[in-house]
Formats: C-alpha cells, sequence, structure tokens
C-alpha cells in the first residue's frame, strides 16, 4: 500500500517534501502531479528504481525516459545545448515541454535513447516538482501514468483522480495528491537535434513555438 501524501498545491509543507526526497533517494517511486498529466517517477540515479518504473510501464530498455530538470542551468548538466537551442529553451521554460537533447555522460544509460543517445528534459512550470527537485538535487523521471492494459490499450487516460489513486496505488511506494484533478493533455516534444529544431509532437503550449520551430506533425 502506497503512502498518500496531501501536499498545498502552491506551497508544499517542507517536512513532507523532505520524506518524499528521502524515500526517493532510498529507490521508492511515486505517482505525482506535473503541468501536464501524473506521472510516475523516481529519482534519475536510482537503477532498481527506474526499472522497476520500466517494468510498470511495461517499456524495454531501448525507450527512453524523460526525466525533469530544476532549471536550464541544470539541463546543461545532461545534455549537449547549442546557442540555438538555448535562446528557444530560455523563452519557454519552465513549462509544458519536452526537449530531446544530446545526452551528456551524466545520463544513465537506462534512461537514454540507447541508439541516438538522446534524452527527453523538462523543466516543469509546477511547485511540487520545483520543491522536490531543489530538496533532492537530482532529475527525477517522468514518465505519464497511463498505464497498458492487455489489449496494449491505455485505460488510465481520462479518469478520475481517486481512480487512479486506486489503480496505483499497490504499484508504487508513495502518492502525492495536491487537492487538484489531474490534467489529461501531454506535454509538447521538440527535437532540438535536428536543423532547425522542430515540433514531433502537438500537447500544451505548442502555438507559442511555431515562429521558432518547424512543425512536423
Amino acid at each position: 500500500m502506497a503512502i498518500l501524501y496531501d501536499l498545498h498545491p502552491e506551497n508544499p509543507q517542507p517536512r513532507r517534501i523532505d520524506e518524499i526526497c528521502d524515500s526517493l533517494r532510498k529507490g521508492a517511486i511515486m505517482l505525482y502531479p506535473t503541468d501536464t498529466v501524473y506521472a510516475i517517477g523516481c529519482d534519475l540515479n536510482s537503477k532498481s528504481a527506474v526499472q522497476r518504473v520500466r517494468q510498470l510501464k511495461q517499456l524495454s530498455n531501448d525507450k527512453p525516459l524523460t526525466f525533469l530538470c530544476s532549471s536550464l542551468s541544470n539541463i546543461a548538466d545532461y545534455a549537449g545545448v547549442t546557442d540555438e537551442a538555448y535562446r528557444i529553451m530560455k523563452r519557454v521554460i519552465p513549462g509544458p515541454y519536452t526537449f530531446l537533447l544530446p545526452a551528456t555522460k551524466a545520463v544513465p544509460k537506462l534512461v537514454m535513447s540507447p541508439k541516438r543517445k538522446t534524452t527527453g528534459i523538462r523543466v516543469p512550470d509546477h511547485p511540487i516538482c520545483q520543491a522536490i527537485l531543489t530538496e533532492l538535487n537530482n532529475p527525477i523521471i517522468s514518465t505519464s501514468a497511463h498505464l497498458p492494459d492487455e489489449e496494449g490499450e491505455f485505460p488510465t487516460i481520462g479518469l478520475e483522480k481517486a481512480r487512479l489513486f486506486d489503480i496505483l496505488e499497490s504499484q508504487v511506494d508513495m502518492i502525492i495528491d495536491n487537492s487538484l484533478e489531474p490534467g489529461f493533455d501531454v506535454s509538447t516534444i521538440l527535437d532540438m537535434t535536428s536543423d532547425p529544431p522542430s515540433i514531433i509532437r502537438q500537447g500544451l503550449g505548442w502555438e507559442a513555438l511555431q515562429n521558432w520551430v518547424t512543425v512536423e506533425v
């Protein structure tokens, strides 16, 4: 049974953030709110926890995982950022955008795309995510809490929060509740390795990027 943490949506309680981060350091996985959808996550550098997330989502090791960083400067620790990419990212960070970037050696192999050597990184505009990132001082995995059933469909899409919690409470170690219903719109994905950078998935906020990048979809 997962431990439930009720956090204030704008000013999460520091003591509870400390407890959550202590568990993440020990390899726990969590269900938590982001500025897009509810996500399943863990400490980026906990290999056992990352593997558990993969098993829960039924993702093979060749499927890359997105992770959250606290800021643009933090992204530079994990990815190569060109001047053009920096200018675009600076305009929209923090926000509902996932950036595909060349991975540095700081990115665990279990997280990155093994063929392209790229990684997906976000800087969320969300108080709870930012509080966890600050206290943990480490990126956290962020993969949507949409789970496939036996037919490969995703029955958790569009569910109310209470039902989502019921389905996942036996599969994660912590559930974080911020008293708000979850969003159902995914992030916009930008491929920053292409020239020029391009949108490869239209999600929240994609219209704001039309003047700066190529739209592929």
